[in-house]
């Protein structure tokens, strides 16, 4: 595969040559054309292996996208290019520990392979352990449908690296609740086995803490509404996080660097 570097910066077919961008990367690429029909994917018997990666590859990203879905109102501010692909990656590894369906319609049985998703980074390129150093912990109740974010008191000047000019932060607590995916033969899609509650959120916020003085410690409660009853064929995703501001005359204006998001826990 080739890249172009020069003044002309095209997409689409030249000839044989197909031109081309990559999501998350820099520049312009080329490759040639060729490669079997899309009629020759769908019923070729040589293509058999080909189909059913494809159907499992779609149901591993429904599932991903239902957890970036639940989780749309911080990961916007803590996600990186990539990480549709990774979390599909993801769920990819889960799907292969499914060993009740057929190939090509195995399950993405999240509920029994929730350490996958423990650690999971939004943002590749910022770990929330480089940023928040600060001793703490998380809990949860026994119906799963409530969780703590508990935090000690810490000197923030010592145990967190806050961007250039923020002056305050916010501790975020999430949780997304994430439904086991399964192929429908009748519509011919991955659908969630839970779709009454699958996506069902709630995100709680500190109050804004000055980066310039001793804190206290706190426990950020968060709790699903309408405290649902949940069944083993769901995950609760737990999240931590923390976002930096600048407090100018009583306002609290956001940083768009320096934030991160982590799945904390699974359960």
């Amino acid at each position: 595969m080739a890249r172009q570097k020069g003044l002309m910066k095209y997409i689409g077919t030249i000839g044989d040559v197909r031109h081309f961008k990559i999501k998350g990367q820099p520049g312009f690429y080329a490759g040639m054309v060729g490669g079997p029909t899309a009629q020759q994917v769908k019923s070729a018997p040589e293509f058999e292996r080909t189909r059913e990666n494809m159907n499992e590859f779609g149901g591993c990203a429904r599932t991903g996208k239902s957890l970036r879905t639940a989780l749309s109102q911080v990961m916007s501010k803590m996600a990186d290019s990539q990480v549709t692909g990774r979390l599909t990656s993801v769920m990819k590894k889960i799907n292969l520990e499914d060993g009740t369906e057929a190939r090509g319609y195995r399950k993405v049985e999240v509920s029994t392979q929730r350490q996958y998703l423990i650690g999971f980074e939004f943002d590749k390129r910022l770990s929330i352990n480089g940023v928040f150093n600060a001793p703490y912990d998380v809990e949860h109740n026994t119906d799963r449908n409530e969780a703590d974010f508990v935090v000690a008191a810490f000197n923030p000047t010592d145990l967190i690296s806050a961007p250039a000019g923020s002056t305050h932060f916010r501790l975020i607590n999430a949780l997304a609740v994430l439904s086991d995916f399964s192929f429908n033969p009748t519509t011919g899609n991955y659908e969630p086995d839970d779709a009454i509650n699958n996506e069902l959120n709630v995100v709680e916020y500190s109050a804004y803490i000055p980066l310039n003085a001793p804190y206290a410690g706190d426990t950020i409660s968060a709790a699903l509404p309408g405290a649902p009853t949940l069944a083993n064929n769901v995950t609760v995703v737990q999240c931590i996080g923390i976002e930096f501001f600048q407090e100018v005359n009583g306002n609290y204006y956001p940083f768009a660097s320096g934030n991160c998001l982590k799945i904390e826990d699974a359960f």
